[in-house]
Protein backbone atom coordinates (compact mmCIF):
# COMPACT_ATOMS: atom_id res chain seq x y z
CA UNK A 1 0.00 0.00 0.00
CA UNK A 2 1.36 3.17 -0.76
CA UNK A 3 1.10 6.23 2.03
CA UNK A 4 -1.99 8.12 -0.11
CA UNK A 5 -4.15 4.49 -0.56
CA UNK A 6 -4.77 5.28 3.61
CA UNK A 7 -6.54 8.34 2.32
CA UNK A 8 -10.30 9.01 1.65
CA UNK A 9 -12.22 12.16 0.65
CA UNK A 10 -13.46 14.61 3.57
CA UNK A 11 -14.40 17.69 2.06
CA UNK A 12 -15.65 18.17 -1.99
CA UNK A 13 -15.53 21.63 -3.31
CA UNK A 14 -17.99 22.59 -6.19
CA UNK A 15 -18.31 24.91 -8.99
CA UNK A 16 -21.39 25.94 -10.00
CA UNK A 17 -23.54 22.04 -10.47
CA UNK A 18 -20.43 19.95 -10.46
CA UNK A 19 -17.72 19.10 -7.80
CA UNK A 20 -14.82 20.96 -8.63
CA UNK A 21 -11.88 19.24 -6.66
CA UNK A 22 -11.93 16.88 -3.41
CA UNK A 23 -9.39 16.83 -0.21
CA UNK A 24 -8.26 13.61 0.70
CA UNK A 25 -7.41 12.66 4.36
CA UNK A 26 -7.81 10.25 7.56
CA UNK A 27 -8.56 10.63 10.54
CA UNK A 28 -8.70 8.86 14.06
CA UNK A 29 -11.32 9.57 17.46
CA UNK A 30 -9.88 7.58 20.77
CA UNK A 31 -10.62 7.82 24.38
CA UNK A 32 -8.01 7.78 27.07
CA UNK A 33 -8.60 4.18 27.58
CA UNK A 34 -6.79 3.78 24.07
CA UNK A 35 -10.20 2.40 22.50
CA UNK A 36 -10.45 3.94 18.60
CA UNK A 37 -14.13 4.96 18.64
CA UNK A 38 -14.14 6.09 15.12
CA UNK A 39 -12.67 6.93 11.55
CA UNK A 40 -11.99 7.61 8.09
CA UNK A 41 -9.28 6.09 6.33
CA UNK A 42 -6.41 5.08 7.93
CA UNK A 43 -6.11 5.21 11.64
CA UNK A 44 -2.53 3.62 11.35
CA UNK A 45 -1.04 6.32 8.48
CA UNK A 46 2.14 7.57 10.27
CA UNK A 47 2.16 10.98 9.73
CA UNK A 48 4.12 14.00 11.36
CA UNK A 49 2.14 16.11 13.84
CA UNK A 50 3.95 19.38 13.00
CA UNK A 51 3.10 21.98 15.12
CA UNK A 52 0.20 19.80 16.86
CA UNK A 53 2.99 18.10 19.24
CA UNK A 54 3.82 21.33 20.99
CA UNK A 55 1.57 20.56 24.34
CA UNK A 56 3.67 17.51 24.33
CA UNK A 57 6.91 19.64 23.75
CA UNK A 58 6.25 21.89 26.98
CA UNK A 59 5.50 19.15 29.27
CA UNK A 60 8.63 18.73 30.69
CA UNK A 61 9.11 21.92 31.65
CA UNK A 62 5.91 22.23 33.47
CA UNK A 63 6.50 18.14 35.05
CA UNK A 64 9.84 19.40 36.13
CA UNK A 65 9.02 22.75 38.15
CA UNK A 66 11.16 24.71 36.00
CA UNK A 67 7.59 27.01 35.23
CA UNK A 68 7.03 27.83 38.99
CA UNK A 69 11.07 28.37 38.96
CA UNK A 70 10.97 30.96 36.62
CA UNK A 71 7.74 32.26 37.99
CA UNK A 72 5.33 31.64 34.37
CA UNK A 73 1.92 33.04 34.71
CA UNK A 74 -0.66 30.95 32.22
CA UNK A 75 -0.33 33.21 29.74
CA UNK A 76 3.05 33.10 29.38
CA UNK A 77 3.05 28.42 29.44
CA UNK A 78 0.20 29.04 26.86
CA UNK A 79 2.58 30.71 24.50
CA UNK A 80 5.27 27.71 25.07
CA UNK A 81 2.52 25.39 23.44
CA UNK A 82 1.64 28.43 20.12
CA UNK A 83 1.82 28.76 16.82
CA UNK A 84 1.12 32.30 17.18
CA UNK A 85 0.88 35.29 14.66
CA UNK A 86 3.53 37.40 15.96
CA UNK A 87 1.38 40.18 17.23
CA UNK A 88 2.45 42.65 19.91
CA UNK A 89 0.80 40.76 22.34
CA UNK A 90 2.43 37.61 21.57
CA UNK A 91 5.93 38.96 21.27
CA UNK A 92 5.75 40.92 24.22
CA UNK A 93 5.15 37.59 26.00
CA UNK A 94 7.42 35.74 24.71
CA UNK A 95 9.96 38.52 25.68
CA UNK A 96 8.66 38.29 29.28
CA UNK A 97 9.92 34.79 29.31
CA UNK A 98 13.44 35.61 27.88
CA UNK A 99 13.80 38.34 30.50
CA UNK A 100 12.81 35.37 33.49
CA UNK A 101 15.15 33.07 32.24
CA UNK A 102 18.09 35.35 31.79
CA UNK A 103 18.15 34.75 28.00
CA UNK A 104 17.31 36.99 24.69
CA UNK A 105 15.90 36.71 21.53
CA UNK A 106 19.39 36.34 20.10
CA UNK A 107 19.64 32.87 21.78
CA UNK A 108 16.68 31.80 19.68
CA UNK A 109 17.65 29.05 16.74
CA UNK A 110 13.83 28.97 14.85
CA UNK A 111 14.98 31.59 12.52
CA UNK A 112 12.73 34.52 11.42
CA UNK A 113 9.30 34.16 8.80
CA UNK A 114 6.63 37.27 8.47
CA UNK A 115 4.38 37.35 11.22
CA UNK A 116 1.40 35.93 9.91
CA UNK A 117 -0.91 38.11 11.50
CA UNK A 118 -2.43 40.56 8.57
CA UNK A 119 -1.75 43.99 10.57
CA UNK A 120 1.10 43.05 11.77
CA UNK A 121 2.75 42.20 8.85
CA UNK A 122 1.36 45.09 7.06
CA UNK A 123 2.88 47.65 9.40
CA UNK A 124 6.38 45.91 9.12
CA UNK A 125 6.13 46.24 5.44
CA UNK A 126 5.43 49.64 5.91
CA UNK A 127 7.86 50.96 7.50
CA UNK A 128 10.88 49.00 6.26
CA UNK A 129 11.64 46.89 8.81
CA UNK A 130 12.34 43.11 9.08
CA UNK A 131 11.27 40.37 10.99
CA UNK A 132 12.77 39.48 14.26
CA UNK A 133 12.50 35.68 15.86
CA UNK A 134 10.35 36.67 18.11
CA UNK A 135 7.34 36.91 15.38
CA UNK A 136 8.50 33.56 14.57
CA UNK A 137 5.51 31.75 15.26
CA UNK A 138 7.20 28.81 17.12
CA UNK A 139 9.16 31.62 19.61
CA UNK A 140 7.25 30.35 22.72
CA UNK A 141 8.21 26.72 21.92
CA UNK A 142 11.28 27.28 21.59
CA UNK A 143 11.66 29.95 24.22
CA UNK A 144 10.16 26.97 26.77
CA UNK A 145 12.84 24.81 25.35
CA UNK A 146 15.36 27.84 27.01
CA UNK A 147 13.46 27.93 30.08
CA UNK A 148 14.22 24.58 30.58
CA UNK A 149 17.90 24.15 29.68
CA UNK A 150 18.57 27.44 31.95
CA UNK A 151 16.40 25.81 35.06
CA UNK A 152 18.40 22.36 34.63
CA UNK A 153 21.67 24.12 34.01
CA UNK A 154 21.99 22.73 30.74
CA UNK A 155 23.73 24.63 27.55
CA UNK A 156 21.78 26.45 25.14
CA UNK A 157 23.86 26.78 22.26
CA UNK A 158 22.49 23.60 20.53
CA UNK A 159 19.28 22.86 22.85
CA UNK A 160 17.73 21.77 19.13
CA UNK A 161 20.42 18.39 19.24
CA UNK A 162 18.32 15.80 18.93
CA UNK A 163 21.02 14.10 21.78
CA UNK A 164 20.80 17.66 23.95
CA UNK A 165 18.71 16.34 27.47
CA UNK A 166 15.83 18.56 27.11
CA UNK A 167 15.27 17.01 23.45
CA UNK A 168 15.42 13.63 24.66
CA UNK A 169 13.35 14.44 27.73
CA UNK A 170 10.83 15.58 25.15
CA UNK A 171 10.57 12.69 23.42
CA UNK A 172 10.57 10.48 26.63
CA UNK A 173 7.25 12.25 27.52
CA UNK A 174 5.86 12.45 23.91
CA UNK A 175 6.41 8.73 23.56
CA UNK A 176 5.22 7.97 26.71
CA UNK A 177 1.36 9.99 26.27
CA UNK A 178 0.94 8.04 22.69
CA UNK A 179 1.25 4.97 24.12
CA UNK A 180 4.58 4.07 22.19
CA UNK A 181 8.30 3.21 22.98
CA UNK A 182 11.01 6.28 22.15
CA UNK A 183 12.50 4.03 19.31
CA UNK A 184 9.12 3.51 17.58
CA UNK A 185 8.77 7.39 16.72
CA UNK A 186 10.04 8.92 13.32
CA UNK A 187 12.04 11.69 14.10
CA UNK A 188 12.01 14.50 11.42
CA UNK A 189 13.18 18.25 11.61
CA UNK A 190 10.49 21.08 11.67
CA UNK A 191 9.85 24.20 9.93
CA UNK A 192 11.44 25.59 12.59
CA UNK A 193 14.54 23.29 13.04
CA UNK A 194 13.09 21.40 16.20
CA UNK A 195 12.78 17.76 16.52
CA UNK A 196 9.22 16.67 15.19
CA UNK A 197 7.68 13.11 15.54
CA UNK A 198 5.65 11.31 13.18
CA UNK A 199 3.74 8.21 14.55
CA UNK A 200 0.20 7.12 13.82
CA UNK A 201 -2.87 9.11 13.60
CA UNK A 202 -4.34 6.49 16.73
CA UNK A 203 -1.63 6.77 18.93
CA UNK A 204 -1.25 10.67 18.42
CA UNK A 205 -5.08 11.09 19.07
CA UNK A 206 -4.22 8.79 22.59
CA UNK A 207 -2.11 11.50 23.45
CA UNK A 208 -4.38 14.27 23.24
CA UNK A 209 -7.10 12.48 24.84
CA UNK A 210 -4.94 11.76 27.90
CA UNK A 211 -3.53 15.02 27.84
CA UNK A 212 -7.09 16.08 28.70
CA UNK A 213 -8.21 13.06 30.94
CA UNK A 214 -4.64 12.44 32.55
CA UNK A 215 -6.68 10.73 35.49
CA UNK A 216 -4.67 7.15 35.03
CA UNK A 217 -1.51 8.71 34.61
CA UNK A 218 1.19 9.38 37.43
CA UNK A 219 0.07 12.48 39.79
CA UNK A 220 2.86 14.89 38.96
CA UNK A 221 1.98 14.46 35.23
CA UNK A 222 -1.60 14.82 35.41
CA UNK A 223 -1.19 17.84 37.24
CA UNK A 224 1.14 18.58 34.67
CA UNK A 225 -1.57 17.56 32.11
CA UNK A 226 -4.12 20.19 33.74
CA UNK A 227 -1.57 23.24 34.19
CA UNK A 228 -0.80 23.11 30.28
CA UNK A 229 -4.83 22.32 29.06
CA UNK A 230 -6.16 25.37 31.68
CA UNK A 231 -3.37 27.40 30.05
CA UNK A 232 -4.37 26.87 26.24
CA UNK A 233 -8.08 27.14 27.08
CA UNK A 234 -7.72 30.08 28.99
CA UNK A 235 -5.61 32.30 26.97
CA UNK A 236 -6.59 31.17 22.94
CA UNK A 237 -5.56 33.83 22.23
CA UNK A 238 -1.81 32.90 22.98
CA UNK A 239 -2.36 29.75 20.90
CA UNK A 240 -3.05 31.02 17.22
CA UNK A 241 -4.46 34.54 17.28
CA UNK A 242 -7.10 36.83 16.26
CA UNK A 243 -9.55 35.69 14.04
CA UNK A 244 -7.59 32.46 13.55
CA UNK A 245 -9.35 28.46 13.99
CA UNK A 246 -7.81 27.63 17.05
CA UNK A 247 -8.37 30.45 18.74
CA UNK A 248 -11.89 30.96 17.98
CA UNK A 249 -12.65 27.08 18.64
CA UNK A 250 -11.32 27.93 21.98
CA UNK A 251 -13.10 30.73 22.84
CA UNK A 252 -16.63 29.45 21.50
CA UNK A 253 -15.95 26.18 22.92
CA UNK A 254 -15.66 27.38 27.00
CA UNK A 255 -12.61 25.12 28.11
CA UNK A 256 -14.33 22.00 26.67
CA UNK A 257 -12.18 21.34 23.82
CA UNK A 258 -8.86 21.71 23.13
CA UNK A 259 -7.00 22.41 19.77
CA UNK A 260 -3.87 22.48 18.05
CA UNK A 261 -3.26 22.65 14.45
CA UNK A 262 0.00 22.08 12.61
CA UNK A 263 1.51 22.48 9.30
CA UNK A 264 1.13 20.18 6.23
CA UNK A 265 -2.73 19.77 6.76
CA UNK A 266 -2.40 17.84 10.34
CA UNK A 267 -4.56 18.74 12.94
CA UNK A 268 -5.18 17.41 17.02
CA UNK A 269 -8.39 18.30 19.03
CA UNK A 270 -8.66 17.02 22.49
CA UNK A 271 -12.23 16.64 24.39
CA UNK A 272 -12.56 17.44 28.12
CA UNK A 273 -13.52 14.52 30.48
CA UNK A 274 -17.17 14.39 30.90
CA UNK A 275 -17.92 16.77 27.94
CA UNK A 276 -20.17 13.88 26.16
CA UNK A 277 -21.39 12.33 28.95
CA UNK A 278 -21.36 12.78 32.91
CA UNK A 279 -19.26 9.89 32.86
CA UNK A 280 -17.12 9.86 29.39
CA UNK A 281 -13.78 9.61 29.29
CA UNK A 282 -11.51 12.61 27.49
CA UNK A 283 -11.03 12.00 23.82
CA UNK A 284 -8.66 12.31 21.33
CA UNK A 285 -9.10 13.15 17.87
CA UNK A 286 -6.28 14.35 14.55
CA UNK A 287 -6.80 14.62 11.27
CA UNK A 288 -4.63 14.86 7.94
CA UNK A 289 -5.14 16.31 4.95
CA UNK A 290 -3.30 14.44 2.17
CA UNK A 291 -2.73 17.51 0.10
CA UNK A 292 -1.27 19.81 2.88
CA UNK A 293 -3.75 21.98 2.86
CA UNK A 294 -2.18 25.15 1.96
CA UNK A 295 -5.04 27.19 2.28
CA UNK A 296 -6.09 25.94 5.71
CA UNK A 297 -9.69 25.35 4.56
CA UNK A 298 -10.05 21.76 4.90
CA UNK A 299 -8.71 20.96 8.52
CA UNK A 300 -11.40 23.73 10.01
CA UNK A 301 -14.39 22.47 8.11
CA UNK A 302 -13.39 18.67 8.79
CA UNK A 303 -12.98 19.20 12.24
CA UNK A 304 -16.14 20.76 13.14
CA UNK A 305 -17.56 18.09 10.83
CA UNK A 306 -16.25 15.23 13.49
CA UNK A 307 -17.34 17.39 16.30
CA UNK A 308 -20.84 17.48 15.09
CA UNK A 309 -20.91 13.92 14.14
CA UNK A 310 -19.91 13.24 17.59
CA UNK A 311 -21.90 15.08 19.47
CA UNK A 312 -19.16 17.32 21.15
CA UNK A 313 -20.36 20.42 19.74
CA UNK A 314 -23.62 22.58 19.94
CA UNK A 315 -25.85 24.33 17.21
CA UNK A 316 -25.33 27.41 18.86
CA UNK A 317 -21.23 27.01 18.63
CA UNK A 318 -21.37 25.84 15.24
CA UNK A 319 -23.19 29.17 14.12
CA UNK A 320 -20.99 31.40 15.47
CA UNK A 321 -17.99 29.25 13.78
CA UNK A 322 -19.89 28.86 10.58
CA UNK A 323 -17.17 31.02 8.46
CA UNK A 324 -15.00 27.67 9.08
CA UNK A 325 -17.91 25.04 8.21
CA UNK A 326 -18.66 22.78 7.93
CA UNK A 327 -20.03 23.73 5.03
CA UNK A 328 -19.30 27.24 3.69
CA UNK A 329 -19.81 29.02 0.63
CA UNK A 330 -17.12 29.85 -2.05
CA UNK A 331 -16.70 33.39 -3.96
CA UNK A 332 -14.88 35.19 -6.43
CA UNK A 333 -12.53 37.98 -6.68
CA UNK A 334 -15.80 40.10 -7.06
CA UNK A 335 -17.74 38.55 -4.07
CA UNK A 336 -19.48 36.38 -6.50
CA UNK A 337 -20.93 33.57 -5.34
CA UNK A 338 -19.70 30.50 -7.45
CA UNK A 339 -19.64 27.18 -5.53
CA UNK A 340 -19.45 25.53 -2.34
CA UNK A 341 -17.39 23.26 0.19
CA UNK A 342 -19.19 20.61 1.93
CA UNK A 343 -17.72 17.50 4.03
CA UNK A 344 -18.10 14.29 2.38
CA UNK A 345 -17.57 11.64 5.58
CA UNK A 346 -19.65 9.76 7.55
CA UNK A 347 -17.53 8.67 10.49
CA UNK A 348 -17.05 5.15 10.95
Amino acid sequence: MTPFQNYQPLLELTRGPIGESLHFGALAVVDANGKLLASQGNPDTVTFLRSSAKPFQTLPLIENQAHTHWKLTEQEIAITCASHAGTAAHTATVASIQAKIHASEADLLCGTHPPMDNDTRLVLTRSGQNPTANQHNCSGKHTGMLAQARFLDLPISDYLNPEHAIQKQILQAFSEMCGMDPAEVILGTDGCSAPNFAIPLRNAALGFARLCDPRDLSPKRAQACKIITNAMTHYPMMISGPGRFDTRLMEVTGGKIVVKGGAEGFLAMGIMAGVLQPDSPGIGITLKIADGDLKSRARPAVALEILRQIGAISPDELAELSTFGPSFNLYNWRKIHIGSARPVFTLS
